[in-house]
């Protein structure tokens, strides 16, 4: 399994009305990104991933941040590649782009 670490600009969506106020601390772990199939959006695919970034505020309903996504899954590129876009998906919703690829590595079995 690889590990692979792109740049992206993330949007947190609004709170809805009555719904917790929830927010991203920086090495946030608990939630998913959802994206399609570069050249076949009609397939898309869950990751599991870590969301990283500079400055030590959390990111609340509303904010917009350039962040590093961590995905540990070999099919990776094949759905994030520069100018693809994505869900957040995991104690609250947001949608982001794909920057670029920043990172390859082998990961521990």
């Amino acid at each position: 399994m690889r590990l692979y670490r792109f740049r992206a600009l993330v949007t947190v969506d609004a709170a809805v009305a009555n719904a917790p106020n929830r927010s991203y601390a920086s090495g946030t772990r608990a939630f998913l990104i959802h994206a399609s199939r570069i050249g076949q959006p009609a397939r898309g695919k869950f990751f599991q991933a870590m969301m990283t970034w500079d400055e030590d505020t959390e990111l609340r309903p509303g904010d917009r941040a350039v962040v590093t996504i961590t995905v540990a899954d070999n099919e990776a590129p094949a759905y994030l590649d520069a100018g693809q876009r994505f869900t957040l998906w995991g104690g609250g919703s947001g949608r982001g782009m794909v920057a670029r690829q920043v990172y390859t590595a082998s990961a521990p079995s």
